[in-house]
């Protein structure tokens, strides 16, 4: 692994010519290029949805343990924490860490008021999913995510290795030229297991109180904070 490459010494130009040169890559390839890169300071952060599920299935045949956080909210659907069950039984060498926020619910509650969800879901999100990665990140020097360019306008532009200045790390995305089509094409190939809710009209899942189905041919994300202008947890943003 090479120490010399960091949030800190990568600048701009650098994060240019690196995905010059990833730029022909496969999605396997430039998981093999991050984990040469920064070993064991590349940590996986997985919310297990239908990315989720090749990520972690291709980051097995490359690193056997590594480090995978999964934010939880301790909101999230039964079927979510029950896929991860699985996931442990099918991986495992995987090193699964399910994060918590530092404030319990009934905590959040008392300061703030019963469902924040609700009332100020972008500070709901600070709380309990963008303060814990600031946590889980604290000893790596990069992170994966699962972005694809098609998922949203907001994520149109993801390269393969990008800058991430709010959580001061290099945020690696190796599908972002995949399709949801592609996504599921290769879940039924390897017979991947998945959240079933992904059965039930939820193509994106997040928290139980924010998240909806969607109807057939809708947009994949327009089930996330339905009837708001919110769009991203903040994660990503």
């Amino acid at each position: 692994m090479s120490n010399a490459i960091s949030f800190d010494t990568l600048h701009e130009q650098e994060y240019v010519r690196i995905n010059q040169e990833l730029s022909a890559s496969d999605t396997l390839d430039v998981i093999k290029w991050g984990y040469k890169t920064f070993g064991d300071e590349l940590v996986y952060a997985c919310s297990f949805g239908a990315e989720g599920m090749v990520l972690i299935d291709l980051i097995s045949k490359v690193k056997k343990d590594a480090k995978i956080v999964f934010l939880d909210t301790n909101v999230h659907f039964k079927e979510t924490y029950e896929l991860i069950d699985r996931v442990k039984a099918r991986y495992p060498q995987l090193q699964i860490e399910l994060k918590q926020p530092h404030m319990t619910l009934e905590e959040q509650a008392s300061l703030h008021g019963a469902e924040l969800w609700n009332s100020q879901p972008d500070l709901c999100c600070q709380i309990r999913k963008i303060q814990p990665l600031h946590e889980a990140l604290s000893g790596a020097t990069a992170w994966l995510s699962g972005l694809r360019r098609e998922q949203s306008p907001t994520r149109a532009n993801t390269q393969f290795v990008n800058q991430d200045r709010k959580f001061k790390s290099i945020k690696l995305c190796p599908l972002i030229h995949w399709t949801w089509e592609d996504v599921w094409n290769y879940i039924k190939a390897f017979e991947l297991p998945y959240n079933e809710l992904h059965d039930k009209g939820y193509p994106s899942i997040g928290c139980e109180h924010c998240t909806l189905p969607v109807e057939e041919g809708g947009d994949e994300r327009a089930g996330r904070w339905a009837n708001t202008k919110k769009t991203e947890c903040g994660l990503h943003t």
